[in-house]
């Protein structure tokens, strides 16, 4: 009854195109989700994030959810998730994207999910990391353990959209390292982020994981830049 109340005074919205939600309507609307430009990555193991990546680090799959256009759908989704308080997204999408990725077979093999993880400070100024609800999502769909606290951010950097290829790689095998002990050896680790761009904070991010001996590396995206 509360809720009835307070949605008839601030009644919810769709996080994609703003128009109001119907009653069996979750977040995003149905058109939203008819519109909303999927890779199908999962269906297709030498997809193009996956190539991404050839020749940076060796990675057992790669896959993005979503396309990333500039004012597009898929953009106003993160930007919500990301900057506006609305975690919520991150959680349909890990829905969504875990009943999609339950039938891959590279994802039984998967040990534990691991998030790119925020600078402390970072945190306190979000107040959250924008892919912790997308990966407990993927984490109760697949039935997999996450784990956020394996892989540490040294450094502090604002944000890296506005920056340049080269000034995005500058420094970044410094940017993070990885707490583990024995019981990691030999783990395949299923590393997640909001959106793949030039790829250089997962490679870097990729990089402290590989220092456990044994590990494997995959990748799985909310959404991938795309022109």
């Amino acid at each position: 009854m509360f809720k009835s109340i307070i949605n008839l005074f601030y009644p919810p919205v769709c996080a994609g195109c703003h128009s109001l939600l119907l009653s069996n309507e979750n977040v995003i609307c149905t058109v939203c989700r008819h519109n909303i430009p999927l890779t199908n990555h999962h269906l297709n193991p030498e997809n193009e994030a996956f190539k991404k990546f050839y020749g940076r680090i060796p990675v057992e799959f790669t896959s993005a959810m979503l396309y990333f256009h500039k004012k597009g759908i898929v953009q106003e989704l993160i930007h919500n998730l990301k900057y506006k308080g609305h975690e919520e997204i991150g959680t349909v999408l890990g829905e969504w994207y875990a009943a999609d990725l339950i039938n891959s077979t590279i994802i039984n093999s998967i040990d534990e999910i691991i998030p790119v993880p925020l600078h402390k400070r970072k945190l306190r100024e979000r107040g959250y990391n924008q892919v912790t609800d997308f990966g407990l999502a993927l984490s109760n769909g697949l039935n997999i353990p996450y784990n956020p606290t394996i892989v540490v951010r040294n450094i502090y950097s604002k944000t890296q959209s506005k920056k340049n290829l080269l000034n995005r790689s500058e420094g970044i095998d410094t940017i993070f390292d990885v707490s583990f002990t024995e019981k990691d050896h030999n783990k395949h680790f299923l590393l997640i982020d909001d959106v793949i761009t030039t790829g250089s904070t997962l490679e870097a991010c990729s990089h402290a994981l590989l220092k456990i001996p044994g590990a494997k590396i995959s990748i799985v995206c909310m959404a991938m830049a795309h022109s």
